[in-house]
C-alpha cells in the first residue's frame, strides 16, 4: 500500500508562496500543489492536538506509512513516531529517510490490523491512515482498529481515492467502458456488506457491474469514509478535496507560463473547502476525533 502514497509533508518552503507554505524549485511546485493541503491541514490538527493535551512530544502512529513521507517531517517536530507498513523494503527506506534528518523513528512490519498489538488500546494521539482503506479486507474493521488505539481527543487522518474522480479520469483519458464499469461500483458500500438496507444486493467499492472484483484499489465516496469513520465510533471532522485539478492539468503548463503552478496552488486551495468539489477530487482527506 505504501506505494501507491503521494508526496509526504516535507516538501521544502519557498518564497513567494501562500502563508504557511515555504522554497522549492519552480519544477517541483506542481508537486507542492499536490500535497500543500494535506501538510496543512495535519500542521493545524498536530498544533491544536498539542494545545489540548498540554504536551509537546505527541504519539503518533503512520499506518501503511511506506517510506515515511509523512512520518519523518512529524518526527522531525519532535514526535514519537510509529510506522507500521507490510513492506520491509518501504521501512528501510523510512529509517534510511529518519537517519539523514537525524531523528528518531519507530518502524514495524505489520498492518492495520496490528495496531492494536503495537501501540496498545488509547496509546495514540493521532493516527494517519492514507491510501490504507483502498487495500484492507474490511474497511470497517480497519476503522474499528484505529479507533481502539486513539487517546480520548485523539484524531486520526483519512485519505483515500475518490471514485466519482476515477469514474471522471477515465472518461476524459477515452477509456469510456472502463468508465462505465467504474461508474456502476461507485457508491456501493464502503464495509463491504452484501446487502442493501433494503436487503438487495449491494456493489463494493471497486466492484464490477457484473459482481466480480475491478482489479486494482477500492474507491469510495465521501459519504462512504464519512460512515466508516461515524461507524467505528469517531466523530467525523473536517473534509477537504484533494488534488481537484492537479491531476487534469498538464504540469507543462508550467514551461509556459511561470506562474501557472503557483496559481494552481491557490486553487487547489480553494477548491479543497468547498463541498461541491469533494468527489471530483482524485482524493479526499477526512479527520476523524475521539
Amino acid at each position: 500500500m505504501a506505494s501507491e502514497r503521494g508526496g509526504g509533508l516535507g516538501v521544502p518552503a519557498r518564497t513567494g508562496a501562500p502563508p504557511g507554505m515555504g522554497t522549492a524549485p519552480r519544477w517541483n511546485r506542481y508537486d507542492d500543489a499536490r500535497t500543500a493541503v494535506i501538510r496543512e491541514v495535519l500542521r493545524a490538527v498536530v498544533t491544536g492536538l498539542v494545545a489540548e493535551t498540554g504536551r509537546s512530544r505527541l504519539d503518533i502512529v503512520d499506518a501503511g506509512g511506506g517510506t515515511g513521507g509523512s512520518a519523518v517531517p512529524l518526527a522531525g517536530q519532535g514526535h514519537t513516531v510509529t510506522v507500521i507498513d507490510p513492506s520491509p523494503d518501504s521501512l528501510a527506506a523510512a529509517q534510511r529517510r529518519a537517519a539523514e534528518m537525524s531523528v528518531q523513528l519507530r518502524a514495524v512490519q505489520g498492518d492495520v490490523g496490528d495496531l492494536a498489538a503495537v501501540i496498545g488500546e488509547q496509546g495514540a494521539d493521532l493516527v494517519l491512515c492514507h491510501s490504507v482503506l483502498e487495500y484492507v479486507d474490511s474497511p470497517a474493521a480497519a476503522m474499528s482498529t484505529v479507533a481502539s488505539v486513539l487517546r480520548p481527543g485523539g484524531a486520526v487522518s483519512v485519505l483515500a481515492t475518490s471514485a466519482v474522480a476515477a469514474v471522471i479520469h477515465r472518461a476524459l483519458a477515452g477509456r469510456f467502458d472502463e468508465a462505465r464499469r467504474l461508474l456502476a461500483a461507485a457508491g456501493g458500500t464502503a464495509a463491504g456488506a452484501t446487502t442493501t438496507a433494503a436487503g438487495g444486493p449491494a456493489v463494493d467499492p471497486g466492484a464490477r457491474a457484473d459482481g466480480q472484483p475491478e482489479a486494482g484499489p477500492r474507491r469510495f465516496t465521501l459519504a462512504e469514509v464519512t460512515g466508516l469513520i461515524e461507524g467505528a465510533g469517531l466523530r467525523p471532522g473536517a473534509a477537504h478535496g484533494i488534488r481537484v485539478f492537479t491531476d487534469l492539468v498538464p504540469g507543462s503548463f508550467a514551461d509556459v507560463d511561470p506562474g501557472a503552478a503557483d496559481a494552481l496552488l491557490v486553487l487547489e486551495q480553494a477548491a479543497s473547502t468547498h463541498p461541491a468539489f469533494h468527489d471530483f477530487a482524485a482524493q479526499f482527506h477526512v479527520l476523524g476525533y475521539r
